[in-house]
């Protein structure tokens, strides 16, 4: 995945063994995505195989079951498997295995890319397999990383991408036509979302694209979304963006350099896209990193009928903050609290309210 500056690449796949775990002391093999040094969910094996009742990953548990110092059923099954087979026992018998790593043995490991996620073999035999998550797609691995305690005599790869997309975009996005916004309706729209977007968010959008942006009723534009992005002062990432804009067709490029205090002027652009460009009965701003259910946003909103709706996680009383980062001077803001808004991830509101602003705004009273 494309890395933004300053931070560390994002992990498409974090597989994490470890003889003594974190916090339990016994083997651990741990597996997990992280973004912008924000981890999800981590799969935790600790030797005990997954539920019969779990979720399978191509018909793989995500565990497998490996002998643990406190697993009583393990010396048995070590003292009577060859007895068992001597009687010739009808009843099939399960021979466990060792945690498949140890200091100092060789091993031979092998991950797989499957329909629905990864998959781990050592030795030959499966340990785990890994769940896609959303966003997080072999296509836009950049490279492999080995660290920590581990002697590597040979690494083959196959079937991975020759570059990746920041080395590559044209050859990238032939791939990607699948994801390319559909044309705008001739009429009305029901709803029109606005998202809250920077230049050099290549992976954000693609996430995007890639989810809730493949909503049927965004594919059959009843519901019509965009990003709205504004200039940035590197040369390469307009560049870039403009390509992306007009490949995918979803992009508002609003001319202005992206700058925080300016996200105000974002959100007055997507007012004036929802009412004057799609003419939609309602807007929704939201964020690159939001994840909309678009169905449950429609239903939510038409409870209000014709009124005039503000939706979202509101805020009352909240104080302006008059140092740091987030300071609002008093010329800014004078009063003590500020009236009830909602916060930034997502919000709704009707046309009429979106009129509104776009009015105030062009009577710079805003």
């Amino acid at each position: 995945m494309k890395t933004v500056d300053g931070e560390d690449p994002p992990r498409i796949l974090h597989f994490n063994p470890r003889l003594k775990g974190d916090w339990s002391g016994k083997p651990v093999i741990e597996q997990n995505t992280c973004y912008r040094m924000q981890w999800g969910s981590a799969l935790r094996c600790e030797g005990w195989k997954s539920r019969a009742d779990e979720e399978t990953v191509d018909g793989e548990v995500k565990c497998e079951k490996w002998i643990r110092d406190d697993d009583n059923g393990s010396e048995e099954s070590k003292t009577t498997w060859w007895l068992n087979r001597l009687i010739g026992r009808k009843k099939k018998v399960t021979l466990d295995w060792q945690y498949p790593f140890a200091e100092g043995k060789l091993f031979v490991l092998t991950l797989r890319a499957g329909l629905e996620g990864y998959h781990v073999n050592v030795d030959g035999r499966h340990i785990t397999s890994f769940p896609y998550r959303t966003g997080f797609v072999l296509e836009d691995a950049t490279g492999l990383s080995l660290k920590g305690d581990l002697d590597v005599h040979s690494v083959f790869a196959a079937s991975l991408p020759n570059s990746h997309p920041s080395f590559d975009p044209q050859k990238h996005l032939e791939r990607l036509s699948k994801w390319k916004a559909p044309p705008l309706p001739n009429g009305n729209v029901e709803l029109f979302i606005g998202i809250l977007s920077a230049g050099n968010h290549f992976a954000e959008r693609m996430a995007v694209r890639k989810s809730w942006m493949q909503h049927k009723l965004i594919k059959s534009s009843n519901v019509v979304a965009r990003f709205f992005v504004a200039l940035s002062g590197r040369k390469e990432v307009n560049v870039e963006l403009k390509k992306e804009a007009d490949y995918f067709g979803d992009i508002v490029i609003v001319p202005y350099m992206d700058n925080y205090d300016l996200v105000v002027l974002k959100t007055v652009a997507i007012s004036e896209y929802g009412v004057r460009t799609m003419a939609a009965k309602y807007i929704m701003k939201c964020d690159d990193d939001t994840f909309v259910r678009v169905d449950s946003v429609i239903k939510e909103a038409k409870k209000y009928g014709d009124k005039s709706m503000y939706i979202g996680n509101m805020n009352y009383y909240h104080k302006p903050l008059r140092d740091g980062k987030w300071a609002v001077t008093y010329e800014e803001w004078p009063e003590e609290d500020y009236p009830p808004y909602a916060n930034g991830p997502g919000y709704i509101i009707s046309s009429d309210i979106a009129q509104f602003i776009v009015a105030e705004f062009e009577k710079h009273k805003l």
